[in-house]
């Protein structure tokens, strides 16, 4: 039997919601509220550019590498121990980041918040599934869920601007932990505890090898991004990352009780799913983390001012949410999901036309359209993605979405921020005479050119603060456009997979039918609770509207 229980009493199943919205908002607030406090971070510890950015996206790059593991783990020692295990080591990092002495400090620190929110996200999906065996209940409860998630990321600048104005950088931190301790307050009462019943054995050398597949792709990128070829360090970490990967998606097509189901991705709406998360999340978080400091550092607005200018982003995220199960309901999963990645592409590519003056019009409506339909993209992929896989398996499955949700986030600072660094270097220009040291400093980021100037004669600190705002603008734009197209490229791609039926996998061309494998998938799990139903509930409640959506193409029946 499974060891995973019904919940029976509405009253339960939602209160246990709140707590998994909580530990979202956890994870969710210390991603956004770094975002205000780096030029506060740059001034106080003085970071070099690449270091800079590491502070930005080592979070997403170590939660990335872990999630699958940390998925797979939960699914072996119980969701709700692990959950309440790595919140009270998320409040822990925390604490180090605070009060971080300099720059690689915090970079550590950053990390080990990575390493315990790989142990939150997934344990909270999965738990949902718990919570809500009835497909139409679940889908709205990932909603809310998906809300939360936005409503923390709106939480975080906006508090966090409060604090900054008061407060030295480190207490955008410590905003985690009142979270944290209501957090396990709660979570040991009103959570139920599941787990497979039927796990195997945690596999080391798969954890190993998608732990060093994802670290070195993304390491290999971003500093192939930065340096190009002049260091032969990062081409030679990208191939052995790759190879780490392909030898990891081998040991789990031979494995008994693999790590991460591999075959689940010859599920189209699956594959959809990872694929426009992990796309939108490279488009869109780059952009954003650099237009935090636009508005700080280029507009001169306060850590408050720039958190309310980017509300309409996360106000728009947690409205998407919350209508995500109503708009698939009535469209379908298809014209969603493509939908509203053609809509961030066009948001994302007004960002092109921002100027140092630019309207504050043109920015807000953007934010608007991207955060609206960045809600909608998030919470219906999750909802897509836990539908495909088997119950007992949900920990492993909700890893998949959060691995590409954090790893677009990681990817997109990474190879954003590279584009931004290399335009900006060089298109400044420093006035002549500039001290060497003062022009290699201004030459880093922003930030140090506005130091930089501080310690000039008014003309040429006029001067250079002038050509480093031009320079640092011209790297978002074209930052912007290149976003834009990956977008646009990412809703043509998902608007041609999700024409497979959803009760057919992917890989059909060519075959008469579905491979015995390919079958096992699709398979309702033994000891499912309440849901022995033939393939995954893809977008739950909103299945009639998907599977009409698609009768219309036979050529992929």
């Amino acid at each position: 039997m499974s060891s995973t229980p019904v919940v029976t009493r509405p009253v339960h199943r939602w209160a246990g919601l709140g707590v998994l919205v909580l530990a979202v908002t956890l994870v969710a607030v210390d991603a956004t509220v770094l975002s205000l406090a780096i030029p506060s971070i740059t001034e106080t510890l003085r970071p070099s550019g690449t270091q800079l950015l590491w502070i930005g996206d080592v979070y997403s790059f170590v939660l990335a590498g872990l999630l699958v593991s940390m998925g797979a783990l939960s699914d072996r020692l119980g969701r709700k121990r692990v959950l309440l295990v790595g919140s009270a080591a998320f409040g822990a990092a925390s604490l180090l980041a605070a009060y971080a002495p300099g720059p690689g400090w915090l970079i550590v620190a950053r990390a080990l918040l990575g390493v315990a929110g790989a142990t939150i996200m997934p344990s909270t999906l999965s738990l949902i599934r718990t919570l809500f065996p009835d497909a139409k209940e679940r889908a709205t409860a990932i909603g809310v869920w998906g809300a939360g998630a936005a409503a923390g990321a709106a939480l975080g600048p906006l508090v966090g601007g409060v604090l900054l104005e008061h407060f030295w950088w480190g207490s955008v931190f410590l905003l985690n932990l009142p979270v944290m301790v209501l957090l396990l307050a709660l979570g040991g009462w009103l959570l139920p505890e599941s787990r497979d019943p039927r796990p195997g054995r945690w596999d080391v050398g798969s954890v190993l090898l998608s732990m060093a597949g994802v670290i070195g792709v993304v390491y290999g990128v971003k500093e192939f991004a930065v340096h190009g070829l002049e260091q032969w360090t990062a081409p030679v970490v990208f191939v052995l990352g790759a190879a780490a990967l392909a030898v990891f998606v081998r040991r789990q097509l031979r494995l008994e009780t693999p790590l991460l189901d591999v075959r689940l991705f010859r599920n189209a709406r699956f594959t959809a799913a990872v694929v426009s998360s992990l796309i939108c999340l490279i488009g869109l978080s780059g952009v954003i983390f650099f237009m935090s400091q636009y508005l700080q550092l280029v507009r001169g607005y306060s850590p408050l001012h720039a958190g309310f200018a980017e509300m309409p982003a996360f106000v728009g995220s947690v409205a998407g949410g919350l209508l995500t199960a109503r708009l698939v309901r009535r469209a379908g999963a298809r014209r969603v999901l493509t939908a509203s990645l053609f809509v961030m592409g066009l948001g994302i590519g007004v960002l092109g036309f921002v100027r140092v003056d630019s309207a504050y019009l043109l920015l807000g409506s953007s934010f608007l359209a991207l955060g609206t339909a960045e809600g909608v993209v998030y919470t219906l992929s999750s909802d897509l993605v836990l539908g495909a896989a088997p119950a007992d398996k949900a920990g492993a499955a909700s890893a998949v979405s959060e691995t590409a949700y954090e790893l677009g986030a990681a990817l997109g600072i990474a190879l954003v921020g590279s584009i931004v660094t290399a335009l900006y270097a060089g298109s400044l220009s420093v006035p002549a005479g500039t001290d060497p040291a003062l022009a290699e400093q201004a030459g880093q980021s922003l930030g140090g050119a506005i130091e930089a100037a501080a310690a000039l004669p008014a003309g040429p600190a006029g001067q250079l603060l002038t050509t480093a705002n031009s320079a640092f603008v011209h790297g978002i734009t074209v930052a912007a456009w290149v976003s834009a197209v990956l977008l646009l490229a990412a809703a043509a791609l998902a608007h041609h997979l999700l024409r497979t039926r959803p009760d057919r996998p992917a890989e059909t061309t060519g075959t008469a039918r579905p491979s015995a494998e390919t079958m096992a998938t699709t398979q309702p799990a033994a000891g499912t609770t309440g849901t022995a139903r033939p393939r995954a509930e893809t977008t739950s409640a909103t299945r009639p509207a998907a599977e009409a959506e698609t009768a219309g193409t036979p050529a992929h029946r």
